[in-house]
């Protein structure tokens, strides 16, 4: 089982930038799929980002371009740099292994 916690997210103008952190523990395998989703209020839960241990990431088409998720190992920390927000990217972001969740963390962006 591996743990997962979340940071980084917070309020920010439309044309902002944040970057989320996603700190793993626990029993990490050396080969992995892990993603971020997302969650709006009052709208199903999305996929955002998924890296694999090879470094081969994807994109929801929604985020293409403005997204980037990477790892550091070294840390054992994923991350999901966020530019040019629109409000629509306002949700919980949850990171994910397998069947291993984070608690989330809000994005708000709001002028």
């Amino acid at each position: 089982q591996v743990q997962l916690v979340e940071s980084g997210g917070g309020l920010v103008q439309p044309g902002g930038s944040l970057r989320l952190s996603c700190a793993a523990s626990g029993s990490i395998p050396s080969i992995y799929v892990m993603a971020w989703y997302r969650q709006g209020s009052g709208k199903q839960r999305e996929l955002v980002a998924v890296i694999t241990s090879d470094g081969t990431t994807r994109y929801a088409d929604s985020v293409k371009g403005r997204f980037t998720i990477s790892i550091d190992n070294a840390k054992n920390t994923m991350y999901l740099q966020m530019n040019n927000l629109k409000t629509e990217d306002t949700a919980v972001y949850y990171c994910a292994h397998g069947k291993d969740w984070g608690q989330g963390t809000q994005v708000t962006v709001s002028s």
